[in-house]
């Protein structure tokens, strides 16, 4: 039984094997969504120095060293800004001695971070102060305390308070992904730091475990499990490891997607025969049945206001991305290129679905497109790439790729640029990213 019901599920949530015949799709240009041609904005973040009074450690030396490398690869990471580094045959070439502002400036950064540090007791507090490099001028400082030991979490609030003060939007981060791994013979949901550092398992049943969904209170995470033979929804608290079965009706219990507003769960149930999108609440109790038709429907997702569920089905006879309110009224098709069209995901604003789709020569990329079904965007070009999700900035993507063997997760701005790997293990997969915390 379990056999049977992996392959169904595999029909609803993994990537198929589609026929090419009759595809005629454009090929869509590489290089995708342009967020504008404004160049972003360069900040230098110089080494950080100690302002104490008293001896400090080797240890202590190293706390500084390792914040400020957080710190800096923060600012890289943002799709905002770019790092500026240092140059030395610049400064040799002009005969620098110190690095201030206006050298900094000419060196092409518009902003330049100071850090100073002090030690009390185990404790490290530093001080940040943010210069606009041409003016030279301070226009933001603030201060960061926790123990030296938390030296990553200190580099990240820092890195959090610099893009607050230069573009009054929360930063990133302090978030962290959920994704699939496979440990032994089962897959197990793990969860790390945005850029993939500090990995830990939170199930452990040995069985497959798919498909992980956050709460947005980033406390909990549903997924989809086999630990009792069928395929149900699972819960598991990110704090205490402790699991709840959620939905186990008759047949599949797959693809739990949490409502922005933490209110109701989306999941495909097939408990009157075929799959179908079911709307329940938190503790799976029905709420409405969202889809009625003789076709495989999977992969719901909510709109940011929580009124709307896109999700995939095949009853034109290839997997597309369709829409609807969440109470099944006014379904409507979506995309309407390519023969292959499937796990979508709303975008922070609510007016375009990132997808994954199939391209002509059998490859899988990530795709985008607005609300309205207009503008496609292919976003990727390299693997078979799958399951995408937006940061709670909405300025990044999530996915997994194969790009480089195996399978990994990446993270990539949501124009398309700047795609890095953030796990190496090559057993990852079904990334999903958490709220701000």
């Amino acid at each position: 039984m379990k056999t049977k019901q992996l392959i169904f599920l595999s029909m609803l949530l993994v990537v198929s094997n589609v026929s090419a015949q009759d595809e005629n799709i454009r090929n869509i240009p590489f290089d995708t969504i342009r967020t504008g041609e404004v160049r972003p904005r360069t900040i230098a973040v110089e080494d950080m120095k100690y302002v104490g009074t008293n001896h400090i450690t080797k240890e202590d030396t190293a706390f500084m060293r390792a914040a400020t490398g957080v710190v800096q690869s923060d600012i890289e990471f943002a799709s905002d800004f770019e790092l500026t580094e240092i140059d030395s045959f610049y400064i040799r070439k002009y005969e620098i001695k110190e690095m201030d502002a206006l050298a900094w400036n000419r060196l092409g950064a518009d902003y330049l971070v100071r850090l100073e540090a002090e030690f009390m007791g185990a404790n490290m507090r530093v001080r940040w102060r943010l210069t606009d490099t041409k003016r030279e001028q301070e226009i933001g400082k603030g201060m960061v305390e926790n123990s030296g030991s938390r030296w990553r979490e200190i580099g990240h609030d820092i890195a959090n308070d610099i893009v607050r003060t230069l573009t009054g939007d929360r930063g990133i981060f302090r978030t962290r992904i959920a994704y699939c791994k496979k440990i032994g013979k089962g897959k197990e949901i793990c969860i790390a730091d945005f850029d993939g550092s500090n990995e830990q398992q939170i199930t452990f049943n040995g069985s497959i475990n798919i498909s992980p969904c956050w709460t947005p209170d980033g406390r909990e995470v549903y997924y989809t499990t086999f630990v009792d033979g069928p395929a149900h929804i699972y819960k598991v608290d990110i704090t205490t490891r402790k699991t709840t079965r959620i939905a186990a009706f008759t047949g599949i219990n797959a693809a739990p997607a949490v409502s922005p507003d933490g209110t109701k769960l989306a999941c495909v149930l097939s408990k009157d025969g075929n799959s179908e999108i079911y709307v329940l609440d938190l503790s799976g109790r029905m709420i409405k049945r969202v889809t009625i038709s003789k076709a495989i429907e999977s992969g719901p997702t909510w709109s940011p206001d929580s009124r709307l569920i896109a999700f995939t089905s095949d009853r034109t006879g290839s997997p597309q991305i369709y829409t609807s309110d969440a109470d099944g009224i006014n379904t409507k098709r979506l995309t309407f290129e390519g023969r292959y069209n499937d796990s979508p995901i709303w975008s922070l604003r609510g007016t375009r679905v990132t997808f994954v789709s199939r391209t002509p020569d059998g490859r899988f990329d990530l795709a985008s497109i607005d609300t309205s079904g207009n503008n496609p965007h292919l976003m990727t070009g390299f693997g078979q790439n799958e399951n995408p999700h937006f940061s709670p900035d909405g300025k990044h993507i999530v996915f997994a790729s194969t790009r480089l063997g195996g399978s990994d997760i990446f993270v990539m701005d949501a124009s398309g640029r700047n795609q890095r790997r953030i796990t190496t293990s090559g057993v990852c997969s079904n990334p999903t990213w958490g709220p701000y915390r």
